[in-house]
């Protein structure tokens, strides 16, 4: 896309797992430009495979730090090559991947403040970081973090109702426990440890940017009701963490205005305000413009669904973030491991690779499936806990294959019962006036999203755009430079593109699905008893 010269505009960035994205958006909310750096393609010297290090455990798994801020140099530069006018760039806030973390080193604040307009930033912050590859959300190496940490609060539960989550290994707590324990040195020579969201937010301040409540609360770190660091859960992961964190802000904050580096070397004007970055999933639901009610759905790489609340009631599975664009409520959010991955190989098993098949599949098979129901995880999953294959007929009697048909229809409304049945135990309810919000990969397949509204019992909309966390970064941006916590959110937003009405409940859709969801969840606690015994 090219730029319009005088287009008054805010920058939304997304750091993801496996590129950084940027979109620019003008004062009417519209998308006029958006550029990203993948990570394999365009920097293939730091050698990744989809962006990250698979450790020789399976359950490490790191990013180069200096691949993200190659590809910040990468872009801003593309866009400046295209003649893009950052002049007219009155703030920018972004996204990053959730739970990741960067360790900057000892005297790294004063580089930061002092860069050379003249040299690109990743020549610059070399040597600025005590560790080199950071952990991000795919990692799974802290099991024993994470249990100590719940023993020192009493138990999963206390730690679900303090922080909003129980332990998980990639939540960020955790990941600092183990570096604290098994790389001390480098703990005590970091000065201060970032998330990805706020550690690209610093890299635009010239400076430390705090990490924002939403962000934060992925963390199994923050009281979720009154929004300081639980001191108890400091303790339990490393010495003198508070103040390698700093305080947490509101999402919607302004940290404070854009450095001179980006200044002199790209023109952005001095006045440019950096709102606090936060999470992708946060980002995401201010992309959708989630409103109370609703439920968004991000079918990606991992599903993930979250929704809008009043009130946070943590459990043992699921998350209680707080709000990104609203300081007094909450989101709730379920990740779901075996997402387009999954249906990519049903794809390739059942359907010969294409895409066209598979959905005449669905198109050919009717709603409930005569009673066949499916569970398909080929990697372990977090919700729920399991791992493998699993089909029922009719009779709930375990059976070894579906025919192809079958076994497409089986995988996609099992997806989608798991996700209303775990969103109703987060005490989410569908209501007349729900609307689903559907984004990522698999948005795209209307005959997917027909499944999901009929499971739901409730509309499928879709948003123009599979670049929600880019574009609710940029909302984000207009709306902290419109006055944050003193402004509605949806008053800000009020005039941007609307979704696009995708599918609506079949006819006889709430009787099928009503009959069927409690099988499947009666069904999946079988399955979860025979793997792990009698649960909580």
């Amino acid at each position: 896309m090219t730029e319009r010269a005088g287009r008054r505009c805010c920058l939304g960035w997304d750091f993801s797992t496996q590129q950084v994205k940027i979109v620019a958006v003008d004062a009417e909310l519209n998308v006029f430009y958006e550029d990203s750096v993948h990570f394999d393609r365009d920097l293939p010297e730091f050698g990744t495979q989809g962006g990250v290090h698979v450790h020789k455990d399976r359950l490490t798994v790191t990013s180069p730090v200096l691949m993200w801020v190659q590809a910040l140099d990468l872009i801003l530069e593309k866009m400046k090559a295209s003649g893009f006018d950052f002049s007219q760039v009155v703030a920018l806030s972004g996204a990053g991947q959730q739970h990741g973390s960067v360790y900057w080193k000892t005297g790294a604040s004063l580089v930061l403040s002092s860069l050379s307009p003249a040299l690109p930033l990743h020549q610059q912050l070399q040597a600025c970081f005590s560790i080199s590859d950071c952990p991000i959300w795919m990692d799974s190496s802290t099991t024993a973090q994470c249990r100590q940490l719940e023993a020192a609060v009493g138990g999963a539960r206390a730690l679900s109702c303090l922080t909003g989550s129980r332990a998980y290994e990639r939540f960020t707590g955790n990941q600092i426990a183990k570096l604290f324990q098994q790389n001390p040195e480098a703990y005590s020579h970091s000065e201060r440890i970032s998330l990805v969201s706020s550690f690209a937010a610093s890299l635009f301040l010239g400076g430390y940017s705090p990490i924002d409540y939403s962000d934060g609360s992925g963390m199994n770190l923050l009281k979720i009701q009154e929004k300081v660091w639980s001191q108890a859960c400091l303790g339990a992961c490393a010495p003198r963490l508070e103040e390698k964190l700093g305080s947490p802000v509101p999402s919607c904050s302004v940290v404070g205005a854009i450095s001179s580096y980006y200044v002199q070397r790209y023109g952005f004007p001095p006045a440019c305000k950096v709102v606090a970055f936060t999470g992708d999933n946060p980002a995401s639901l201010a992309g959708m413009r989630l409103e109370e009610g609703d439920i968004a759905v991000s079918l990606g790489t991992s599903d993930t669904l979250f929704l809008w609340l009043q009130e946070p009631t943590p459990a043992l599975e699921g998350h209680i973030f707080c709000n990104p664009v609203d300081v007094q409520h909450y989101m709730a959010l379920l990740c779901f491991k075996n997402g387009s991955l999954m249906r990519e190989k049903i794809r390739d098993e059942s359907a010969s690779g294409s895409w066209n098949k598979f959905s005449k599949a669905l198109q050919s098979t009717e709603m409930g499936n005569k009673g066949n129901l499916g569970f398909y995880f080929d990697v372990m999953e977090i919700t729920p806990g399991i791992m493998g294959r699993h089909r029922f007929n009719a009779e709930n009697i375990e059976v070894s294959a579906f025919p192809g048909d079958v076994e497409i229809r089986a995988l996609i409304e099992g997806q989608f019962m798991a996700k209303r049945i775990h969103a109703e135990g987060l005490g989410y309810r569908v209501m007349p006036k729900t609307k689903i919000l559907a984004t990522g990969g698999a948005s795209h397949n209307k005959d997917i999203l027909q499944v999901l509204a009929d499971v739901f019992g409730a509309p499928v909309y879709v948003i123009d755009t599979t670049s929600s966390a880019c574009v609710g970064s940029a909302y984000r941006a207009f709306h902290g430079l419109a006055g944050g916590t003193g402004v509605a959110f949806s008053e800000v937003v009020k005039s941007a593109p609307h979704p696009s009405l995708a599918a609506t409940p079949s006819p006889g859709a709430s009787q099928v699905y009503e009959a069927l969801l409690p099988r499947y969840a009666q069904l999946e606690q079988r399955i979860l008893s025979q793997a792990w015994g009698p649960l909580e």
